[in-house]
């Protein structure tokens, strides 16, 4: 019995080379190929949703950011992610947001999505979409990381259009915490000028940074509570602006709200879609921003935590996803020139991934929109 089991473990341990094992002859076997039974060859070079590189909705990847020296392949709306947290004053984590949306959209290809509402397929439209990757962004110092991603805008808003015709690319970006936008918007003011911002958020993110952190440093100043405020002084947007699914609590009752107005801003309540309806919604927005071009920013937050979990400062009785989309939907017609979804912070997701599949359908809804009204840079 010892004898034996001396065997075994010799021989479990013994060092065995491949020449001493005799394999099948693999006749009819080439490369790309894989052997299932005889005479069965397997294709394998076909595309997988699941493998390589893990762009949005599987666009083609083009390094945007490439020198000048570079031969970089043209398109009319790139896909930015802005991997950056340091300015929440919550729960961090958005800075894996771009990687998470990402994620949540690997089920769609654009071979495969035709809309089942309007039947439509904004991948095979007009337009050249493609995935620009990352800003490279330090989490060491935001006064750094924001000026990284001004730059990274400017490079990516700064090449010729695939389009004759639309000359200046439209930028789309994944947060990353809502501090981002505020790069966003200078980029776009850049070639469309001064816009209206439709602001789909549970929090007015207008305040004055004396009153959210600026009372600390300027350094503290710059969050995602305050770049609304800043970029009504730098002159970004324009008075036509508006909030829409609003329900966190100010920090002053009067003063917050006044200001807000004072930045050029309207307000539909997240309760109000209960007496007006998803329509009246609609209308409101439409005939806020009417006559205008338009910078339409996501944060996910608007849902209820429900449907979007995964977010810094998440803010009960929020609007469902359908409702969101349903809406968006409805802008159809607006002259959108540059979004983004913004807070999604997929440590907090579900095991389903609820919120990064809703931010990804949300890129969807805004691709199309871009897509179907192309708009002219200024001249």
């Amino acid at each position: 019995m010892a004898l034996s089991r001396s065997v075994a473990l010799l021989f479990f341990f013994y060092p065995v080379s491949a020449r001493e094992i005799n394999f099948p002859p693999l006749s009819g076997f080439s490369p790309g190929q894989v052997l299932f039974g005889e005479g069965d060859n397997v294709d394998v070079s076909t595309g997988s949703a699941f493998t390589g590189l893990t762009t949005y909705a599987n666009l083609p990847y083009v390094h945007c950011l490439g020198g000048e020296n570079e031969n970089v392949e043209a398109y009319d709306i790139g896909i930015l992610g802005a991997p950056f947290d340091t300015g929440v004053t919550a729960r961090p984590g958005a800075r894996f947001g771009p990687a998470g949306i990402r994620r949540g959209s690997r089920r769609i290809s654009a071979e495969a999505a035709w809309n089942i509402y309007t039947g439509k397929n904004v991948f095979l439209d007009w337009a050249k979409i493609v995935d620009c990757g990352d800003a490279p962004l330090t989490f060491l110092d935001n006064t750094v990381a924001l000026k990284q991603l001004d730059a990274s805008h400017q490079i990516v808003s700064g090449r010729q259009a695939s389009a004759s015709e639309y000359r200046t690319p439209r930028i789309i970006t994944l947060g990353g915490d809502h501090t981002t936008t505020l790069s966003a918007l200078r980029s776009t003011y850049q070639h469309w000028g001064a816009v209206s911002v439709i602001h789909f958020d549970s929090h007015i993110d207008t305040w004055d940074p004396k009153v959210l952190g600026g009372g600390i440093s300027h350094y503290a100043g710059v969050n995602h509570g305050t770049f609304l405020h800043i970029a009504h002084e730098e002159g970004l947007i324009r008075n036509s602006s508006i909030h829409a699914g609003i329900r966190a609590p100010v920090m002053r009752p009067k003063g917050d709200v006044r200001h807000d107005i004072e930045c050029g801003f309207h307000m539909i309540k997240a309760r109000h879609i209960d007496r007006f309806g998803v329509n009246g919604v609609i209308e409101e927005i439409k005939n806020r921003v009417s006559g205008s071009k338009v910078y339409i920013s996501v944060d996910i937050d608007v849902l209820d935590p429900a449907f979007a979990p995964a977010t810094g400062t998440a803010e009960v009785g929020g609007w469902t996803t359908r409702e969101l989309l349903t809406i968006l939907d409805g802008l159809s017609g607006l002259q959108v020139v540059g979004a983004d979804v913004v807070e999604v912070a997929p440590i907090y997701d579900n095991p389903g991934e609820t919120t990064v599949l809703a931010a990804a359908e949300v890129v969807h809804s805004l691709i199309g929109l871009m897509v179907e009204e192309p708009v002219k840079t200024n001249d």
